[in-house]
């Protein structure tokens, strides 16, 4: 075992016989130094989660998905799981499969965050009023 894994901990508990369970090693715990893991807030996720979905584009508009307003809601749990509502420009939309894996697998490389939900909603319909200013600016519609 290299010094890196000795200084971990890495396989401490198994050459000591120590079972993770009774030691209460399951619980989100740096259990080698035994530092307690820093757990962000719901409403700390909350700005790294909206930068991540501003990375994903419609492949058809050269805005992200965000500024053209659609996502509707982002629920976050205690526990970091996310759920996200969001619509399309239009039912139609050629990337109407695509888009939901889209969001989730820019959500899933933020730190912190659990399980996440992408729910395809159609009510209320999207229209240009949902897009922010400098979505508009972009498109050259202000």
């Amino acid at each position: 075992m290299n010094r890196l894994a000795r200084f971990a901990g890495f396989g401490a508990d198994d050459k000591q016989g120590i079972d993770r369970d009774e030691a209460g090693l399951d619980k989100p715990t740096d259990w080698a130094v035994g530092h307690p893991v820093e757990q962000m807030t719901a409403e700390e996720l909350r700005e790294p989660i909206i930068a991540a979905l501003r990375q994903v584009h419609d492949p058809e508009i050269p805005v992200n998905i965000y500024d053209l307003g659609l996502i509707y809601t982002i629920d976050i749990a205690d526990n970091g799981n996310v759920d996200i509502d969001m619509t399309l420009t239009a039912p139609a939309c050629p990337v109407a499969g695509m888009m939901p894996v889209m969001v989730k697998d820019a959500v899933q490389k933020v730190e912190g965050v659990g399980e996440i939900n992408v729910e395809l909603v159609w009510d209320p319909p999207w229209s240009q009023a949902n897009m922010s200013e400098e979505a508009l600016l972009t498109l050259g519609m202000m």
